[in-house]
């Protein structure tokens, strides 16, 4: 009998090199400037093979020197970090009133930032319209227009990746045609990714938030409407046509149940916990506001009837979140958007309460810890992620 079974391969040298070069432009993102001796030790690679390797990545445009170490023993060894001119990168978060736009190097350092009112904008013309404030973004960061390696944009809807077209967002007048992502690349000049508004929130969360460290984690969004992002092993979980974590849809008890949602646009949870509803509950005692995030933070300074009103409030989340809990089972709940972040600490240990009398899993709740825009941090750090694997893998 003949042996077929070979010897796996071994790596060739200029795989082997790659493997290397990459290796060590995560540690200088990660770390900030090192010197040869540094990445040689963080690697294991000898003197020899580490200073090859930073010759190739500065031959390439992916490092630069940047001064010397200083106050040792010895002479002062030259210091080298990522190119930060290596690659730009834009993210958007679009909502109904606005798109806030960002650009950032390859680094992660954010150049250029601003905010641009939709009001007005007729739907024939959303494409030209954000090309237009990407453009003014680039050239506000002192780029040239064509700098950009990827763009992503965080909407609120999931983009169906059988037919290309946006899905529960019929509230966004504009994004709907067919050939979305093509006019974007063809308006910006550039690779584009449409995400998910709430799973971009989680990425965010998951980089350098609440959920850094977990693999299994859901994020609830709640704010105009109420959304999820689920994580799993590591990994966002979008579902067969992208709509997973629309659960402003989903039946939930002490709501009526919703027909024809795709028409009325709402859903059960969303009657139960959405904008509209925090209102009705909080008028229901006694707390007069003008918005959703108003009426909690009132309630927070209202002993008596904003006690109430917030106990109530954690009840309906956790309703929600219980049936989530039952079906995905996650370690980590973290709460975001504008009424959790308005409800703070208080509402927080009210929801982990609540879900806690309700639920058999009991996992943590947890509040977001993201500054500003998680949306727009996720759609930077997912662009990130996709302009240095195409800069660093192909030089």
């Amino acid at each position: 009998m003949t042996d077929t079974t070979r010897p796996p391969l071994a790596g060739t040298p200029s795989l082997l090199r790659a493997i290397n070069d990459r290796a060590a432009l995560e540690l200088l993102l990660a770390n900030g400037p090192l010197s040869r001796t540094q990445i040689g030790t963080l690697t294991g690679l000898s003197k020899p093979t580490a200073s090859q390797l930073l010759a190739r990545l500065e031959a390439a445009g992916l490092v630069v020197p940047v001064g010397t170490t200083a106050g040792g023993p010895g002479p002062n060894a030259q210091l080298y970090q990522v190119n930060p001119a290596a690659g730009y990168v834009a993210g958007l978060d679009v909502s109904t009133t606005h798109v806030r736009i960002a650009v950032a190097d390859i680094t992660g350092t954010t150049l250029a930032e601003q905010q641009v009112a939709t009001k007005g904008w007729p739907a024939a013309a959303t494409v030209e319209k954000v090309a237009a404030a990407v453009a003014a973004t680039v050239r506000q960061a002192g780029l040239a227009e064509d700098s950009l390696r990827e763009v992503v944009i965080g909407v609120p809807g999931a983009l169906d990746p059988s037919s290309g077209k946006l899905r529960y967002a019929s509230h966004l007048p504009g994004w709907h045609s067919p050939r979305l992502v093509a006019e974007l690349e063809e308006a910006l000049g550039a690779p584009v990714a449409i995400e998910n508004d709430v799973n971009l929130a989680a990425i965010a969360e998951q980089a350098f938030g609440a959920a850094a460290g977990c693999e299994d984690f859901v994020l609830l969004w709640a704010e105009e409407g109420i959304g999820a992002a689920i994580v799993i092993a590591g990994r966002l979980h979008r579902g067969f046509t992208g709509g997973a974590g629309e659960v402003g849809y989903m039946p939930v008890p002490g709501a009526p149940v919703v027909h024809d949602v795709r028409r009325r646009n709402s859903g059960g949870f969303q009657e139960l916990a959405g904008a509209d509803a925090v209102l009705a509950l909080a008028a229901g005692h006694g707390l007069a506001a003008p918005t959703a995030e108003q009426a909690v933070q009132l309630a927070l300074t209202t002993p008596g009837a904003g006690d109430d009103f917030l106990a109530v409030l954690a009840e309906r989340f956790a309703t929600g979140l219980a049936v989530i809990v039952s079906v995905v089972d996650p370690e980590l709940l973290v709460l975001s958007g504008g009424i959790p972040a308005a409800g703070g600490e208080r509402l927080r240990e009210l929801v982990q309460e609540a879900l806690a009398s309700i639920s058999i899993p009991r996992p943590e709740v947890r509040f977001t810890t993201v500054p500003g825009s998680p949306v727009l941090h996720g759609a930077l750090q997912r662009a990130l992620a996709a302009a240095r694997e195409a800069a660093f893998t192909t030089h």
